[in-house]
């Protein structure tokens, strides 16, 4: 699975965008799909994921009410709307995907393959 990220920039706080992580090379009927982030100088950071397949979603706490995960399963791609951006929210935006359980969503090491990233920076 090839995973390819897109749609950071740079916007003020309390602006908004919309990342999408385009899948290709095989199904991913069997998958989690998640967003991470990584700040300079910091670990990589959970932020959300979802089941391929539908039905249970999961948040970092730092971004609940903030960002929202979908996905087209028609563009096989995902998408995380952020509104309400902070500074904090700055970081490089990477989407994986996981045959992990729910439990482990959060750990990226559960995480198979990974996109190239995309940067979010947020002006105070």
């Amino acid at each position: 699975v090839q995973l390819q990220a897109s749609g950071g920039g740079l916007v003020q706080a309390g602006g908004s965008l919309r990342l999408s992580c385009a899948a290709s090379g095989g199904t991913l009927s069997n998958y989690a799909l998640g967003w991470f982030r990584q700040a300079p100088g910091k670990e990589r950071e959970f932020v959300t994921a979802m089941r391929w397949s539908g039905g249970n979603s999961r948040y970092a706490d730092s971004v609940k009410g903030r960002f929202t995960i979908s996905r087209d399963r028609a563009k096989n791609t995902i998408y995380l709307q952020m509104n309400s951006l902070k500074p904090e929210d700055t970081a490089v935006y990477y989407c994986g995907v996981t045959t992990g359980i729910f439990s482990s969503w959060a750990s990226p090491t559960q995480y198979h393959y990974w996109g190239q990233g995309t940067q979010v920076t947020v002006s105070s």
